[in-house]
């Protein structure tokens, strides 16, 4: 339980440190000087710092939960919590240094909303992001690598001050130079935002580079392990940004100061941008739960074994009864029957999002009226999931409902089911215009790129890296299709018409995906 919370806040931290150190370059760089060329620069750059404040109190909060996290898994109840010695360590004075760096950074910029022209302040903003940056590096891996670690300690705060440069400042830019009203205002922004987001990806780019070296050691590392196929499916949703980015880049170079429509169409790419960039973040959280592929050798997983869980095989429609899988003990090594319920469940969920994708897509493309009402079969996957995801776990386990959420496995289970319904429920209300509150068309969306970066980050507990790691490999195709099909139908609600016609194809026919590669899950 720790470990996915830990994970979680500290997906959180990356975020507000993105806001933050994004919001301290973007003021700096592109905000105050304009101050003298627009009078909207006042404006724009108190929202600025009133977002990097933000940010910076998010990254206090999380960090101090984290701490508190692993002091409560540090302590004990006859002989009380070590403060001595966990005030010793490097992980807590690290972790207390970006507390007093996020203090610094609301206190800097509360004090230039009044007067931006004090060069002092700038300058602190800075030093203060630079302090929160090194020391999210002295919580990472490099920090506990053995022998000199001062050019991992640079890479990875490099990669931390660029991503948050670049990720961070998106959402600054989406604030400040996006808005229909103000288009001579925000051209010239735009260009010199897409500049410092040049230099910002290049040095991402190579710091990544320096430290995936160090840290993955060949191809069977990258496919045998959880850490390398993290880093691979970080490098695919990367990848992804880098295109909306380059696409971005030049859209900006078309840019003049009378084209409205091509500016709402940027600013709907660049909302995705973000969208996909906080993912990235939270990947790279769920990196630290994980030990280095280097530094897995005897368990990891021939490539022979990770492509037998890829290879299609008819889906088998038969369960194991409960009382042949072993509940009494969670711990317990898994058993053929473990497999066997984990398969059936898998392909009988597929099923179910099989015929909503297709019911989905003859709706986009058949134009059928009544296909109109494929998220209603979401509720029947949601009781499905429900009873099955967990034979240990209530309603059919000997674990009750509350004693069972402390598990960090079943709490994320039942999250997905939440989630499931939260689908079914929005998606039928907005599509047969039951409900027509502005905005409710978006939760489907955010739901889908939500639920499937949580498959990114979802952890099985336990102590068999290789078995762990070939039942979560099979959720990267799953994660990645899930917010190929959320940020394809947003883009299908924001989008100017006739821009979102191909997104309105694209996202149906991911949401099918995802049904067939459940039908061909396997773990055996």
């Amino acid at each position: 339980m720790a470990g996915f919370v830990d994970v979680l806040l500290r997906g959180l931290a990356l975020c507000g440190q993105a806001l933050a150190v994004g919001g301290v370059l973007f003021a700096a760089l592109l905000l105050r000087p304009a101050l003298r060329e627009s009078a909207a620069a006042r404006g724009h750059l108190v929202k600025s710092l009133a977002l990097t404040a933000a940010g910076a109190m998010v990254v206090a909060g999380a960090q101090a939960l984290s701490l508190a996290v692993q002091l409560s898994v540090l302590g004990d109840a006859t002989a009380g919590w070590p403060l001595a010695e966990i005030v010793g360590t490097s992980y807590f004075r690290a972790g207390l240094a970006r507390i007093l760096a996020c203090a610094g950074l609301v206190a800097g910029c509360m004090a230039l909303w009044r007067r931006p022209e004090r060069l002092g302040w700038w300058v602190a903003l800075a030093g203060f992001a630079v302090l929160l940056g090194a020391g999210s590096a002295w919580t990472s891996h490099a920090a506990g690598r053995l022998g000199p670690r001062a050019v991992l300690l640079i890479l990875d705060a490099l990669h931390q001050l660029a991503a948050g440069a670049w990720i961070g400042g998106l959402l600054h830019l989406t604030v400040s130079a996006l808005s229909r009203a103000e288009v001579a205002w925000s051209v010239p922004l735009l260009k010199r935002f897409s500049t410092v987001s040049l230099v910002a990806v290049a040095t991402l780019v190579v710091a990544g580079v320096g430290l995936t070296l160090s840290y993955v050691d060949g191809p069977q590392a990258f496919l045998g392990t959880s850490y390398g196929v993290m880093i691979l499916t970080k490098v695919t949703v990367l990848g992804g940004l880098l295109v909306l980015g380059a696409a971005n880049f030049f859209a900006v170079r078309r840019l003049s100061e009378g084209s409205p429509v091509l500016l709402a169409r940027l600013r709907r790419f660049v909302e995705v941008e973000f969208g996909l960039g906080a993912t990235v973040l939270f990947v790279a959280a769920s990196l630290t739960s994980l030990p280095p592929a280097r530094d897995v050798v005897v368990e990891r997983a021939p490539l022979a074994e990770v492509g037998v869980r890829f290879t299609p095989r008819w889906p088998a429609l038969t369960s194991p009864k409960i009382t042949e899988m072993p509940v009494d003990d969670r711990n317990a090594p898994r058993t053929a029957a473990d497999r066997a319920w984990s398969e059936f469940n898998h392909h009988v969920a597929g099923l179910f999002v099989l015929g909503m994708g297709l019911l989905a897509v003859v709706h986009v493309i058949g134009r059928v009226t009544w296909a109109r009402h494929w998220p209603l079969v979401f509720l029947g996957l949601a009781g499905f999931l429900l009873v099955r995801n967990d034979p240990g776990a209530w309603p059919l386990g000997p674990l009750g409902f509350w004693e069972s959420m402390w598990y960090p496995e079943v709490l994320q289970h039942r999250v997905f089911v939440l989630l499931v319904v939260a689908f079914g429920v929005f998606e039928w209300l907005v599509r047969t215009d039951r409900l027509r509150v502005p905005g409710a068309a978006l939760i489907f969306p955010l739901l889908c790129a939500v639920g499937g970066g949580l498959l990114l980050t979802h952890s099985h507990a336990g102590l068999n890296l290789k078995e762990e790691f070939l039942i979560e490999v099979t959720h990267v195709p799953l994660g990645m299709l899930a917010m190929t099909a959320g940020w394809g139908r947003w883009l299908e609600l924001r989008l100017p018409a006739p821009a979102g016609r191909l997104p309105r194809r694209i996202w149906p026919l991911a949401f099918t995906l995802v049904g067939v590669v459940l039908v061909f899950y396997r773990e055996s």
